[in-house]
């Protein structure tokens, strides 16, 4: 499992939608992507846990992903939260 504690930037004028463009990142990849919180843990790829979960800008959360591809997931799930891409 890989994991990563970040604060993430305020998207939501970079996109339309930020919460389906998240879990379009998200599904892109076979691993299991998590979001974490002190409270929640959801899945990034179902789009009613992130709507759940969606925090504004300048919050903490941990990303963790695991399985084949998890290297590549949380290094695209952090740049996307961090409005990199």
């Amino acid at each position: 499992m890989s994991k990563q504690e970040i604060v993430i930037e305020d998207i939501a004028g970079k996109y339309e939608n930020p919460i389906a463009e998240l879990v379009r990142v998200a599904c892109q990849f076979t691993s299991t992507i998590m979001l974490v919180d002190e409270t929640h843990r959801v899945n990034a790829k179902s789009i009613m846990g992130v709507m759940a979960f969606y925090r504004a800008g300048n919050s903490k959360i941990c990303i963790e992903a695991s399985g084949d591809d998890e290297k590549d997931a949380l290094q695209a799930m952090v740049k996307f939260l961090r409005g990199q891409e």
